[in-house]
């Protein structure tokens, strides 16, 4: 009886005061729960922010390249051909985004029978029309009816790889095209330009940004 008595007291206290200790321990408030996934929000995966920032970089470049593919681009003007209108250095904003060639517009186009770089000419007529160049008088007719063409440069003259092509009905879905600048322009006149496909103009010029000197609406 009296080893059980002993052996009762060695954990420390009786009974009663253990139910005490019990009680004041119910007693002591428990701290919040930590949340589901608090650990994971305070360190994200390593590499994260880059992914993100990369994402974001790509999506930004492909806007950009759809937008000067398909919508407008930046061209740079070289050579004189459209003097006095457009400068050689002019950078001119170039819409392309549902475009359809009409008669009086400035226009970018390719033409790789001539050279792989692009140029710019002026829509004289689109698909239907008769084209007839005089040079006797210096006047350009479409339908018969000479054009008002207060953008040349000069006096047109017979150029220095002769008439070239100079009475046409333009095809249906092509374009003829000249040079503001006439007496130094090879454009449709020219053999190696000659009728432009509609598929081969990229786009109207619309304005010319710089120089700030020249800026203009085309």
């Amino acid at each position: 009886m009296e080893n059980w008595e002993v052996e009762q007291g060695f954990d420390g206290g009786t009974p009663s005061e253990e139910g005490a200790a019990g009680q004041e321990r119910d007693r002591i408030p428990e701290g919040p729960a930590p949340e589901p996934g608090a650990q994971s929000r305070e360190a994200p995966f390593p590499g994260r922010e880059l992914y993100l920032n990369v994402r974001v970089l790509v999506v930004m470049m492909t806007a950009f390249v759809m937008l000067f593919t398909f919508v407008a681009r930046i061209i740079v003007v070289s050579g004189p051909s459209m003097e006095n209108t457009l400068w050689g250095g002019d950078l001119i904003l170039v819409w392309s985004l549902g475009y359809t060639p009409e008669q009086g517009d400035v226009v970018v186009l390719t033409q790789e029978s001539y050279q792989e770089d692009s140029i710019v000419k002026r829509v004289i007529a689109t698909g239907g029309q008769q084209v007839d160049i005089d040079y006797n008088s210096g006047s350009v007719k479409v339908d018969g009816t000479a054009l008002e063409e207060p953008y040349i440069k000069e006096q047109m003259l017979v150029p220095g790889y002769g008439e070239g092509i100079n009475h046409v009905i333009v095809p249906e879905g092509c374009i003829f095209v000249m040079g503001d600048n006439r007496n130094h322009s090879a454009d449709s006149r020219y053999p190696s330009i000659g009728i432009v496909d509609n598929r081969c103009v990229i786009g109207r010029g619309m304005l010319v940004l710089f120089p700030l000197t020249h800026w203009k609406g085309l």
